[in-house]
């Protein structure tokens, strides 16, 4: 348990931000097509990284129970 950590309700808050952002991109990607250039590339790329770094990070801590408001073992 950490005591400073994020709470339950913010992991799970972190969680559905994520999914709505790679649901967002996909949609988007899949509706204009992916953009031509390195910029636009990287862009997706970062926002990729974030989203889908974010949504693994807080998915890891719920299924683990690593929230401060988690009870004792």
């Amino acid at each position: 348990m950490n005591k400073y950590g994020p709470s339950r309700k913010e992991l799970k808050f972190r969680l559905y931000v994520s999914v709505g952002g790679l649901v967002f991109m996909a949609v988007a990607i899949a509706y204009r097509g992916m953009p031509q250039g390195p910029a636009m590339f990287e862009t997706i790329g970062i926002a990729c990284a974030f989203f889908g770094g974010t949504f693994l990070w807080s998915l890891k801590k719920l299924l683990r129970k690593e929230y401060s408001d988690a009870p004792d073992p």
